[in-house]
């Protein structure tokens, strides 16, 4: 459970770091996700047993529910793999997309793409506005291996322009979350965030788990929700 003054962080400043959430012995089990991935990283997380039982009960499904209660839905998981042959940079910017069972001409709807053969578009601010990422990392980052930057307070703003991204990068001192091996980074994705290169060869392999708390309109469908297991077995 969380504590009240976290919830408030997570309300005010869009983002929480928490130590201890997995386990070892999980975060073990969990690396084995990474040992089959094709380049840095994929969109289909939640097609691995693992991460499927990581969102489907224990910590992570205790986080996600805390903030956007009960009947909350995994609806994506991605993993990133960076390392000394994958080190990449990411510039200021929101997450705006969500993974769709198939696009369809809905009012709200917008910017639709097609990533790995799954149907991608961004939904009214209502919706993203319902979103929660908890970012499980398993070995650990700090200053030297390309950690998360945050512009606190920023997923306040709804979605941002280009230049209102450079307006909140110059006015808003930006934040690193440094997070230990096990712990777990809560974000609202409409925060402003970025990462730099990493200048050390530790790898820095991260869970991002995608959950929402919006009833989409009919018949619009996630691609691929995940709800609570309550009673010890997959759903």
């Amino acid at each position: 459970m969380l504590e009240a003054q976290t919830l408030k962080q997570i309300q005010e400043q869009g983002h929480a770091t928490l130590s201890h959430v997995v386990p070892p012995h999980t975060t073990r089990e969990l690396a084995g996700a990474f040992e089959t991935l094709d380049g840095a990283g994929t969109r289909r997380g939640l097609l691995r047993p693992h991460v499927r039982a990581l969102v489907c009960s224990g910590p992570v499904r205790n986080l996600a529910e805390t903030v956007l209660g009960p009947h909350c839905l995994a609806i994506g998981a991605t993993l990133f793999d960076k390392r000394r042959d994958a080190n990449w940079l990411v510039s200021w910017h929101q997450d705006l997309t969500v993974a769709l069972e198939s696009k369809m001409n809905t009012p709200g709807y917008s910017s639709w793409s097609i990533k790995g053969g799954v149907p991608y578009a961004q939904p009214p601010r209502e919706v993203l506005e319902s979103l929660l990422a908890i970012r499980v990392d398993l070995d650990g980052s700090d200053a030297t291996n390309g950690p998360l930057r945050v512009l606190p307070g920023t997923h306040r703003q709804g979605v941002l322009d280009h230049l209102d991204i450079q307006r909140c990068s110059r006015s808003i001192t930006p934040r690193i979350c440094p997070i230990e091996p096990g712990g777990a980074l809560l974000m609202r994705p409409l925060l402003l965030h970025a990462s730099s290169r990493a200048t050390s060869p530790r790898r820095r392999r991260i869970i991002h788990v995608l959950f929402s708390s919006a009833v989409l309109a009919a018949p619009l469908a996630w691609h691929e929700p995940l709800g609570p297991d309550r009673d010890g077995q997959e759903p």
